[in-house]
């Protein structure tokens, strides 16, 4: 879904200014983030939560963190071709278990740290392909200031999520439908009082925006669920794998100039998955 919803936004980033390619990822999730929490309560109801302090800081930074990840990742695609933006943004994984040691005590053992590491240099041999002429300064600082926004967005997510104290589907649930909330609140009155414009051009294309709304609404489902059950870098290392739908989106759906020919970086990547699925 996270690759779709990349796919798509690269696509809009064609004719749709920065902050309108980034309100596409979150215009028209809320209601599916609100019908999923619905229905979790209906399978397996729980309590309603009180929302702490704490808690609310925490979704409130990382709403705010996943507007300027998503919105330096779109500066990407116009900078480079999808592969290589999105590779680039990828670097979340490495950062996050950095960050995650630093202030949040997150532990990972040898194989979680070597699985980390492998997986980036994967990611990094895949998204330039060899041509290292694409790796400008701009585009390396867009890459890693996008990966440790991503990043720090992740690490607090799942802060907040584990501060509910509800059951793992329940807690992630209500951390998704704020922080999408937030967000669209924010970047729509944003672009009423700056770029109208930017609004009426996504409207006129609802049909790229909803895809791109809808995949990203049901990948954050997953990446929300999965960092309220185990620590950020290994989550983010296995979701990796993204990359090979990444470079097949590329291929077949965008028609770019993608050459799949480092057979290395692949294997790299299944490594990394393999070593973080034993830790």
């Amino acid at each position: 879904m996270q690759s779709w919803r990349n796919a798509f936004q690269s696509h809009l980033s064609g004719d749709v200014k920065t902050a309108g390619v980034t309100l596409a990822r979150f215009l028209w999730a809320s209601p599916i983030a609100a019908l999923y929490l619905w229905i979790l309560y209906q399978v397996d109801p729980a309590e309603i939560p009180t929302f702490s302090l704490r808690f609310t800081g925490f979704v409130v930074g990382a709403a705010m963190m996943q507007i300027l990840a998503t919105a330096l990742m779109v500066r990407l695609f116009k900078f480079n071709n999808y592969a290589v933006g999105a590779g680039l943004a990828k670097s979340e994984a490495l950062v996050a278990a950095i960050l995650g040691m630093i202030f949040f005590g997150t532990h990972l053992n040898l194989l979680g740290w070597l699985g980390v590491l492998i997986g980036g240099v994967g990611i990094f041999l895949m998204s330039t392909r060899g041509n290292y002429r694409q790796l400008s300064m701009p585009t390396i600082l867009l890459g890693l200031s996008s990966g440790s926004a991503f990043a720090l967005t992740s690490l607090w997510i799942r802060e907040a999520s584990l501060s509910l104290g509800l059951p793992f589907p329940h807690c992630a649930a209500w951390v998704l439908l704020l922080v999408i909330t937030i967000q669209t609140v924010v970047l729509v009155s944003y672009l009423l009082i700056q770029d109208p414009q930017t609004l009426k051009v996504l409207w006129s294309k609802p049909k790229i925006t909803i895809l791109t709304s809808v995949s990203s609404c049901i990948g954050s489902m997953g990446w929300f669920s999965a960092m309220s059950l185990q620590a950020v870098p290994y989550v983010k290392t296995l979701g990796q794998v993204e990359i090979f739908f990444t470079m097949l989106i590329s291929v077949f759906w965008l028609k770019q100039k993608v050459r799949i020919k480092d057979g290395m970086g692949l294997i790299m990547i299944a490594l990394a998955a393999i070593l973080v699925m034993w830790t």
